[in-house]
């Protein structure tokens, strides 16, 4: 005898190949009511699909209202989410995630029937091919975003690739430079014309981005702080652009050291020398009075001041390291000082101490700027006497 299911619990059929079929109507994410169908090998297993398939319904839960494909809701997602919403670097990195490993290896299969075996079949495949462990770990870090935003907009009720585990990622980025080699590389580097950025990367750890952004009117040189608000990033079609930091503790009050301020005075009047001899050709405009402009007056690219600093830390014979790892300098700095974890960490501008201290002081106190001047000292009087 057929089992008989109760008034509103759908319909369970058998089908001419022997499989059984549940339908229930419910609603889908465009809000319209329409018939589902679920299938299984026996009663029972139609039945339990069923009976998860209007739970969903009783929680509220739409089903999708269409099918889409991985590489469908990938170029969605880049073009209606993150491009309009995030930061112009962020979207490159995800665009480039998708386009040469997501889209061509996972483009095609459903969304809803993707698997965890298929996201750990596809990671193994990128191993194979030579893909480095942090490359692979910024690609699963696009999909499991990519999907936990189809979560939000209800087309998916799990992220199957939480369930694959991240590639391990060596923690060892290198050691920054002690005292004797910042000073070094700031003999070598004392006639470039960049020599103040140098200063303020390695004095006060100032982030790449935020260094060339730091324009004339955020220095404060009577009172000998400055309020770093801006930061250079190259927008895709448009070029460099200025754009805000992006958080109000980024816009901390910093101490300058009377060395950081002389380095500055002299970039002033260099600049003003390169700005006669350009003369009408001058690039900048009145609203980006940037102190590390180029030979032109324009914006300084972000990348092209990397290489600047590389052919600078050759020529003074150092150890290599890049400017992210040369603005750690700073922290080897204080602490080689014996200052204060706490007003380092007003210094650098660090939310936390170890990822669990407070929130950065927005106060320039007496302990800072003891601190940078003390961090002054030592780099001051080898170079300039």
């Amino acid at each position: 005898m057929a089992k008989r299911r109760p008034n509103g619990g759908g319909t369970i059929t058998k089908r001419t190949d022997g499989r059984y079929q549940g339908a229930a109507y419910v609603t889908d994410t465009d809000g319209n009511r329409v018939r589902k169908y679920v299938y299984g090998s026996t009663w029972d297993e139609a039945n339990e699909k069923l009976g998860k398939l209007q739970s969903q319904e009783r929680e509220g839960i739409p089903v999708p209202s269409r099918t889409w494909t991985v590489g469908e809701w990938l170029a969605y997602w880049l073009k209606h989410i993150v491009k309009p919403n995030r930061e112009e670097n962020t979207y490159s990195k995800y665009e480039s995630k998708v386009r040469l490993y997501l889209a061509p290896h996972l483009g095609k299969k459903s969304m809803l029937r993707l698997t965890p075996a298929q996201v750990r079949s596809f990671m193994a495949a990128l191993k194979r091919e030579g893909v480095t462990p942090s490359v692979r770990f910024e690609v699963l870090r696009t999909l499991r975003n990519a999907l936990n935003r189809a979560i939000r907009e209800e087309l998916l009720t799990r992220n199957v690739a939480l369930l694959v585990d991240m590639p391990a990622v060596s923690k060892d980025k290198g050691k920054a430079w002690n005292a004797r080699e910042a000073v070094t590389f700031l003999r070598a580097a004392r006639a470039h014309r960049f020599y103040a950025a140098c200063v303020l990367v390695l004095v006060l750890g100032l982030r790449r981005s935020e260094l060339l952004g730091l324009r004339w009117q955020d220095i404060d040189f009577e009172n000998r702080q400055f309020t770093p608000t801006k930061q250079v990033q190259r927008k895709m079609g448009v070029g460099l652009v200025l754009k805000d930091l992006k958080t109000d503790s980024s816009h901390a009050v910093l101490p300058l050291p009377e060395f950081c301020a002389r380095a500055l005075e002299e970039r002033r009047h260099l600049q003003d020398l390169e700005r006669k001899i350009v003369g009408d050709s001058w690039a900048q405009e009145p609203d980006q009075d940037v102190i590390f402009s180029s030979d032109r007056g324009g914006l300084t690219d972000p990348v092209g001041f990397s290489r600047t600093f590389n052919a600078l830390v050759k020529r003074a014979g150092v150890r290599r390291i890049t400017v992210r790892l040369a603005r750690h300098t700073c922290g080897t700095l204080l602490a080689f000082l014996k200052v204060h974890p706490k007003v380092a960490q007003a210094i650098l501008r660090h939310s936390q101490i170890s990822m669990t201290m407070d929130v950065y002081t927005h106060v320039v106190g007496d302990s800072e700027r003891e601190a940078v001047d003390l961090l002054a000292d030592l780099l001051e009087d080898p170079l300039i006497g």
